[in-house]
């Protein structure tokens, strides 16, 4: 793989009881941030994985019934906290953003896709058809807004037409990546159970691999001890066979090499005051 530049972002963040995420669990509300990975490729430009929250996202749920997600999920956005903002403030600006991947299509991963005029944006079919094929209230309850697609719809490119790449070890339970731009140094990691058509982001920087999971897992501590969310959390928005499934790769993941810096997409350890990468 090629070494990429990165660093991540924190756009926004969201409460739940530990309990939600994390089996075992107390019930004392935790935040939970919005990481965004920002990537700079030699040939490519700047690459997102992810979006976070935003005004757009605000917007999307302010009346019923998509007031409800933030009723259940409660969300805390400042406007500096904006994504856009924050790049900008780093001296880049939306229109430079050349690529977008999303993980899947909850709404604190897709919430910001409007601010990014000229992005094109990769993401898995399968969570495309899926979302397609339900209603409102469908999408609702998964945690899916459609609207918030709605400005890039033109824009979007199905992972699927990427070429196919078995992983090697240590990553080859993972099965088969998708090579986004045909030089091996950026894979689509499928990490089922989360979400349909739920992905990962692996990379090479100088230091060496980075697994970026999104929400394969809520913590980096429930990859180290392999703890799952609750049954119920897990079957409501997805599988939870194969949540635990992945999550268990993961976990042996970590085992077998530990040198594979592997980032969830909500985790407070990699909250950016804490940890960076430029």
């Amino acid at each position: 793989m090629q070494p990429l530049e990165w660093r991540l972002y924190e756009a926004g963040y969201c409460t739940h009881p530990e309990l939600a995420t994390r089996r075992g669990g107390s019930l004392q509300p935790c935040q939970f941030p919005a990481l965004v990975a920002l990537l700079r490729h030699p040939r490519q430009g700047w690459i997102l994985f992810d979006t976070g929250y935003s005004e757009h996202f605000i917007s999307a749920t302010a009346a019923l019934p998509e007031r409800l997600y933030r009723v259940v999920t409660p969300v805390y956005l400042r406007p500096q906290d904006n994504l856009a903002a924050q790049l900008r403030a780093d001296g880049i600006a939306p229109a430079d953003i050349a690529w977008i991947v999303l993980s899947h299509l909850h709404g604190d991963h897709v919430g910001g896709l409007a601010d990014f005029p000229h992005a094109r944006v990769l993401c898995a079919g399968q969570a495309l058809d899926e979302q397609a094929r339900r209603g409102r209230i469908g999408n609702l309850r998964l945690g899916q807004l459609p609207a918030l697609l709605a400005p890039v719809a033109g824009r979007i490119e199905r992972m699927e037409t990427r070429a196919a790449l078995a992983l090697p070890a240590p990553f080859h339970e993972f099965g088969q990546a998708r090579d986004l731009f045909g030089d091996g140094s950026l894979l689509a990691v499928p990490l089922p159970g989360h979400a349909a058509g739920h992905h990962g982001l692996l990379f090479q920087d100088s230091r060496g691999p980075v697994l970026l999971v999104a929400d394969a897992s809520w913590s980096s501590q429930s990859i180290i001890d392999n703890t799952p969310p609750p049954a119920l959390v897990t079957a409501w928005l997805g599988d939870t066979a194969q949540y635990r499934q992945t999550l268990a790769r993961l976990h042996r993941l970590h085992l077998a090499a530990p040198e594979v810096r592997i980032v969830p997409a909500h985790c407070g350890r990699w909250r950016p005051r804490h940890e960076t990468r430029a």
